[in-house]
């Protein structure tokens, strides 16, 4: 299994910079993707941004050119830097884990951590 704890989150104005960090333990070897979803009230959990073991990245497109998802393997971390915040950015913001074998796949999720980006 592998468990994940996040940490960073908090309230800004909109146009600041919060990083959001998520350290994965357990079985993190057998870790493909790790990524960021998020959820704002009365709408669904959306992806946010994900990144595969070859640093191979991807956001969605309202993050674009403001979002940056990197990853520490040393640390077993994965960190969002997130930039020129929008109040629509506003959510709780959850870690993701896909880990497994070639034939099967398991989803990890930690706690979330609010943000909150007051205009």
């Amino acid at each position: 299994q592998v468990q994940l704890v996040e940490s960073g989150g908090g309230l800004v104005q909109a146009g600041g910079s919060l990083r959001l960090s998520c350290v994965a333990s357990g079985s993190i070897f057998m870790i493909k993707i790790m990524g960021w979803y998020r959820q704002a009230p009365g709408k669904q959990r959306e992806l946010v941004a994900r990144i595969t073991t070859g640093a191979n990245t991807t956001y969605v497109d309202s993050v674009k050119g403001r979002f940056t998802i990197s990853r520490d393997n040393a640390r077993n971390t994965v960190y969002l830097q997130m930039n020129s915040l929008k109040s629509e950015d506003t959510a709780v913001y959850y870690c993701n884990a896909v880990y497994g074998t070639a034939d099967m796949s398991v989803n990890s999720w930690g706690q979330g951590t609010q943000v909150t980006v007051s205009s």
